[in-house]
């Protein structure tokens, strides 16, 4: 079971100019714990993704950060949180070279290769949460 430490914000993503600053924040958590580069790069690619995913499906939406720890080890969680359209199949969403958005399909399946642990919800109408988990040594 994870816990939550108090280390946790809010960022509100409306535009492409939203990005990089979500990034650099990101990026600022993995450096806290002492992450290496590496995973640093893992978790930076996997938020880019999502977060341009956020905006060009989901129209913008809200994004926590936070560090998070299970015990023995640390780690920085991501949600992303969007009130677009939903996804209709999320198993087809997650399959490699699916895409409705012309591009090579491996955002959602590429991103959940690049994390620890991957969670999507959606609902048709009420928009989709994704929450990403990168340990510091995973």
């Amino acid at each position: 079971m994870t816990t939550i430490t108090n280390n946790k914000e809010e960022a509100l993503i409306v535009k492409e100019q939203d990005v990089v600053p979500l990034r650099n924040r990101v990026k600022e958590y993995g450096v806290k714990i002492g992450m290496s580069i590496l995973n640093q790069t893992k978790l930076i690619t996997a938020t880019s993704e999502l977060v341009r995913n956020l905006l060009k499906y989901g129209g913008g939406g809200k994004v926590i950060i936070e560090s998070v720890s299970n015990g023995r080890e640390n780690g920085v969680r991501v949600t992303f949180i969007d009130n677009g359209p939903g996804i209709a199949d999320i198993e087809l969403a997650m399959k490699d070279g699916y895409s409705t958005g012309k591009s090579l399909g491996l955002g959602l399946p590429g991103t959940k290769r690049l994390v620890n642990e991957f969670d999507i919800k959606s609902e048709l109408g009420n928009g989709t949460t994704v929450t990403i988990t990168k340990w510091k040594n995973g």
